[in-house]
């Protein structure tokens, strides 16, 4: 321990070892301590030692620290004594280097050291992932220390780093987890890892947000106070710039998540914006820097579309317009302001209406864009901020023809208001004005308002400017011409470059593919000996550029001439070049546009970004105008008049082959109509013939139905036929045949009546059964005592039957013995026979006035029963509701319904089997020469007995 207190900074005898041999020691001990607390001590040792003497520190013991990373995993100290001290000697502290030494080679010589070390360290993979591992520690000690190192080793080496932690199994997901630490300084430590991490690499750019960061980050700005909040969410901020900046498919996955709808509420600034805070300054230039990443010009024109469109829906674009309207703001937040709105609104025809539609908080109102212009026109404002103004006039008339419309009327003498300052107005000051800047930038904002809109080019010769009193107005475009060829008399030297410049981009694009403004330039006969003699002249590097413009503007006049002014055909343009310039020179003037330095700048984006104003010399959208000529020019210029000749022809013959195609095309559309009609035609007629074939296959059932028909028929005259030649055999039969057939159609007519007696009981059956299924309302409750009475109705009906059986017996034996007892009373003296009669007689009398007064009694009961059964009845007829168990029920009295049906139908086929074989044997017996009753004869006489017994019962009673 003495060996300890020595390096900690304690007194002891004798020499003092060197730093590297303490650290060797300390190496040592390290190696071969095995007490726990002995390397514990030797670790701390180094820790303090490592900034000291970085380089002996990171050489001698990064292998000891990597490996009590492997080994002591069981002591949170010691690892976290080791974590630090790999940062300190992997880690470039700025601060510290710069306090070390002031010169750059010092500070790089660190760079380079901490580099080294970090080669070293992720030689071996396993180290990284073995440091991924340690993150998942939930102490403090271990946890903090390991996110600042991983942080120092992905600065140092990010490509090498990225790939090992993306191949790590759950590498990125385990440094997400970081953002959910309820630690503070890790949380803020995990962000700055995640900023390292994200650099530069699409693959875990993706893997990050589909971990759910956007939630998470959007979470955090919220809860710290959005752009009122610290440097936390400055650092969120420049995640998600890491995130979604040229990564189309995190752009989308935002836009899909609707978090650009929680962007609106970043922008709510209050009326009182003095005093804005350097950090507030610093958030809300992020957060519109993150607006404009989903909206860059660079990106897919479908997904910039897209977020332009959400944007506008959820009212981000409404609160970017309140802040470019605001008092207060600061000028560079004023500057993204307006880029982010320009590039919210480029292209999009529903954001640029609205952007037209906005008014600044001034007395009268203004329109926005007029205020706007007003600040790109003043020469006091801001170099950046009339760069950002010009851009947001450019990006509202990008592939805006009503924006184009409505900024052109503004110049024309109709429309003109005296009154108020319009933005036609504005840009006619500026592009006459002293101040250089102005000039081009009024000069290229009127370009835009004519870019590919011919209709505009045309409208704009109409107007007419007042040079001074007493003078009659010229045209814009002779005022523009008169400016070049006038030269230092209107401009000043210092700024005639860039004046000239953007007045030949406003004319070349004016009369590029314009005919009419093409000979309102050339009736003008001052400016083609102007254009000769600037490009033939030779005139210093800074002229180059203007004469390769007025080359380029003598090309236009050339290639867009319609030859309708006879002094200044193609023809004679191309004599004069070739006589005053030179076709090679001509060409050679017009490279010096696309070869300058700045024509390459311009062309890369659409935002006029400059570093000084005297750089301000191309404009975007010219450059593809030159781009688009160049090689049409040189091909023109170089084209003969017999070549040209053979091209016009070419074109007429193209004109007329034009004319036939259109006409063959108008044709095909005819045909093509006439086919769908045909086409039509044959589906209605298609289903036409389905459903007729439908019919005709119903018919042709219907036919074999009659023929099967036809056949039984058929079948069944046969068997008559066959019947009747079989009754001419039997006049040969015996008497004893004829007998027994007599016998035979007596059972048969027996067997008739019974059968026709069960099928009027079957009959009585089913009607009771229907009306009792009529019935289904009836109570559960009052249905069984309604069972229980009819059951006692029919067994007192039954006993009512059988009482009237014996008294009829009764009778008949009454009737009989006062028959005999009339034939015996002509005897003189009475037999015993007599006496017993009468006492029998006497004896059945009493018996049936006791079955009367029986009878009597039940008629009573049965109508007392039949009065309760009303009542009953009347109270089923008041139930309302249907019961489960009276349907089942009913159920099963419809299968006793359907058999009793069956049953019937048996019988009816029985009788009609038995009424054949009657009928056939009727037939025998007719050709036996028998007198047979028919059975109407039978039927009557049947009837006239019955009539005749009732006849005789009356009697008797």
């Amino acid at each position: 321990m003495n060996f300890f207190r020595g390096v900690m900074g304690g007194q002891a005898a004798g020499p003092q070892p060197s730093g590297a041999e303490t650290i060797q020691k300390l190496c040592d001990r390290v190696a071969s301590s095995t007490l726990l607390e002995d390397r514990r001590d030797a670790v701390r040792a180094l820790k303090s030692l490592s900034k000291k003497y970085r380089m002996e520190v990171g050489t001698q013991a990064m292998d000891h620290l990597i490996n009590i990373l492997q080994t002591d995993r069981s002591d949170s100290e010691i690892l976290g004594y080791a974590l630090d001290t790999l940062y300190n000697i992997i880690c470039n502290d700025e601060e510290e280097e710069q306090d070390e030494s002031e010169d750059e080679n010092a500070q790089k010589q660190a760079d380079d050291l901490g580099v080294q070390f970090t080669d070293k360290f992720i030689q071996d993979p396993e180290h990284v992932t073995l440091l991924l591992t340690l993150l998942e520690e939930f102490d403090f000690h271990v946890r903090w220390p390991g996110v600042k190192l991983l942080t120092a080793i992905l600065k140092n080496q990010g490509v090498q780093v990225q790939g090992i932690i993306l191949v790590s199994p759950m590498g990125v997901s385990r440094l997400m987890d970081l953002l959910a630490d309820s630690r503070e300084v890790i949380r803020n430590d995990g962000l700055l890892l995640l900023q390292q991490l994200t650099k530069s690499n699409a693959a875990i750019q993706k893997i990050v947000a589909f971990e759910n960061a956007f939630e998470r980050l959007l979470d955090i700005i919220t809860e710290e106070g959005s752009s009122d909040g610290g440097i936390v969410v400055e650092d969120c901020l420049l995640l998600l710039l890491n995130l979604l900046k040229n990564n189309s498919s995190n752009q989308n996955f935002f836009k899909e998540g609707s978090y650009i709808q929680r962007m609106k509420p970043w922008f709510e600034v209050g009326d009182d914006n003095s005093g804005w805070s350097a950090q507030k300054v610093t958030n809300l230039h992020l957060m519109l820097q993150l607006v404009r990443v989903m909206v860059s010009p660079v990106n897919s024109p479908g997904a910039t579309a897209s977020c332009q469109k959400s944007m506008y829906q959820c009212g981000l674009l409404q609160q970017l317009c309140t802040i470019l309207m605001a008092t207060g703001v600061p000028a560079d937040i004023l500057t993204e302001t307006i880029n982010t709105v320009s590039e919210v609104i480029r292209g999009s025809q529903v954001n640029q209406d609205y952007f037209a539609s906005v008014n600044a908080p001034s007395n009268p109102p203004r329109p926005a864009i007029v205020v706007l212009l007003m600040s790109m026109v003043n020469e006091r404002q801001p170099f950046v901020l009339r760069c950002a103004v010009l851009y947001c006039f450019q990006c509202f008339l990008y592939k805006n023809q009503k924006g184009q419309g409505e900024i052109v009327a503004t110049l024309l003498p109709s429309t003109i208001d005296a009154n108020s300052i319009s933005a036609g107005q504005l840009l006619c000051g500026g592009l006459f004005s002293a101040d250089s800047l102005s000039n081009w930038c009024a000069a290229v904002a009127l370009a835009h308002a004519l870019q590919d809109n011919l209709t505009q080019k045309e409208q704009l010769l109409r107007v007419q400017l007042a040079t001074s009193l007493g003078k009659p107005p010229v045209s814009l475009l002779q005022q523009c011409t008169n400016i070049l060829s006038q030269g230092d008399k209107i401009v000043r030297r210092g700024s005639k470059v860039q004046t000239r410049v953007g007045l030949l981009m406003l004319l070349c694009t004016w009369i590029s593919n314009c005919p009419i403004a093409v000979t309102h330039f050339l009736h003008n006969q001052e400016n083609v000996p102007f254009l000769t003699a600037q490009i033939s002249e030779n005139l210093g590097e800074d002229e180059r550029l203007v004469q390769g413009l007025c080359a380029l503007l003598l090309g236009i006049c050339i290639y867009y001439n319609d030859n309708s002014l006879e002094n200044y055909t193609k023809e004679k343009l191309k004599q004069l070049i070739e006589k005053r310039i030179g076709k090679e020179n001509f060409v050679e003037k017009l490279g010096f546009i696309t070869k300058h330095e700045l024509y390459s700048r311009a062309a890369q984006k659409p935002q006029p970004v400059f570093p000084s104003p005297e750089q301000m010399l191309f404009d975007h959208e010219f450059t593809k105008l030159v781009k688009e000529l160049e090689g049409m020019i040189t091909k023109a210029v170089h084209k003969s008049s017999e070549e040209e000749k053979k091209e016009e022809e070419v074109k007429k013959t193209l004109e007329q082959h034009d004319n036939i195609v259109t006409q063959y095309k108008e044709l095909i559309r005819e045909q093509d109509a006439q086919i769908q009609e045909l086409k039509e035609q044959v589906s209605s007629m298609a289903s036409q013939a389905e459903q007729m074939q439908t019919t005709i296959t119903q018919q042709v059932s219907q036919i074999q139905q009659h023929k099967d028909q036809y056949n039984i028929l058929k079948l069944k005259l046969g068997k008559d036929n066959q019947s009747q030649g079989d009754g001419s055999h039997m006049n040969g039969l015996q008497t004893e045949e004829l007998t027994q057939l007599r016998e035979e159609m007596e059972e048969l007519r027996k067997e008739h009546t019974l059968l026709q007696s069960q099928l009027s009981d079957k009959d009585a059956l089913i009607n009771t059964l229907r009306s009792e299924m009529s019935q289904t309302a009836e109570g559960s409750a009052a249905g069984s005592d309604n069972t229980e009475l009819l059951k006692e109705l029919e067994a007192l009906r039954s006993q009512v039957q059988s009482q009237s059986a014996e008294i009829n017996q009764m009778k008949t034996e009454r009737q009989e013995l006062l028959r005999r007892a009339e034939a015996g009373s002509s005897d003189a003296a009475p037999s015993n026979d007599g006496s017993l009669d009468a006492a029998k007689m006497a004896e059945l009398e009493s018996r049936l006035a006791a079955l009367t007064t029986d009878t009597e009694r039940l008629k009573g009961e049965a109508k007392s029963s039949s009065e309760s059964r009303a009542e009953l009845e009347q109270q089923l007829a008041s139930v309302s509701s249907t019961v489960a168990i009276l349907q089942t029920e009913k159920a099963k009295l419809q299968t006793e319904v359907q058999e009793s049906k069956k049953e019937q139908d048996d019988l009816l086929m029985l009788l009609a089997d038995q009424d054949q074989k009657i009928h056939s044997l009727k037939q025998r017996l007719k050709d036996l020469g028998e007198t047979v009753d028919d059975e109407d004869d039978l039927d009557a006489r049947d009837q006239t007995d019955d009539d005749e017994e009732e006849e005789e019962d009356d009697d008797e009673d």
